[in-house]
């Protein structure tokens, strides 16, 4: 994987601010033929999975593929660990696991929610790579008291959330009518101990 001129100035964009940096946006921060390649490795390389949950009466299908990938036992060939680098230049954050969903078209959704913050590193960011398709994410404050704001996850683009940000705002992947091609998200956090929970997506 060529990872020379891997990342792009032309942010970040801050949508959220707040003492550990908030939430901010780089539109462009890998090139398009590096996401491309990426999306390729992840969407055939990855053993994913579908899961249900129950919602009120019933059992339902999770509305997108998921998996989830220790770093220290990463294929290096996947490229993670390289991103995992390259993120650390702009948001250091100690990731330890990347959690990887595939929206497979404009059905395929996460509802609003702020990540769970129990077996996550205090203070360390939560970094958001997404490739293949564009897709809009909704952010809003919890308490509801200002208008959601919309912003256009770009294919190689970077949206990093700092772990306090998780106490005061949510965000989701909202379905969508218009025809859209397949996204991988690959969300890298910092978990205390190596724990995992499947429930953190972006």
């Amino acid at each position: 994987m060529n990872t020379a001129a891997l990342l792009f100035d032309e942010g970040p964009l801050t949508l959220v601010d707040d003492r550990e940096g908030g939430i901010r946006y780089w539109p462009q921060w890998i090139d398009s033929e590096l996401a491309d390649e990426l999306f390729v490795r992840l969407r055939d390389g990855i053993a994913w999975h579908s899961e249900q949950r129950p919602m009120y009466d019933r059992i339902v299908d999770v509305p997108r593929l998921q998996a989830t990938v220790a770093l220290a036992s990463a294929d290096p060939n996947d490229g993670l660990r390289q991103i995992a680098a390259r993120i650390a230049t702009v948001a250091p954050g100690g990731y330890s696991h990347v959690g990887l969903n595939f929206y497979r078209d404009g059905h395929d959704s996460v509802a609003m929610h702020n990540d769970r913050t129990h077996d996550l590193v205090e203070s360390a960011p939560i970094a958001i790579l997404s490739l293949g398709a564009q897709r809009d994410m909704l952010i809003r404050r919890q308490d509801k008291s200002a208008r959601a704001v919309r912003i256009t996850l770009e294919p190689g683009s970077l949206l990093v959330m700092s772990h306090a940000s998780q106490f005061t705002h949510e965000h989701g992947i909202p379905k969508t009518t218009h025809p859209v091609g397949p996204r991988i998200s690959c969300a890298y956090r910092a978990r205390q101990f190596g724990r995992l929970d499947a429930n953190n997506v972006s």
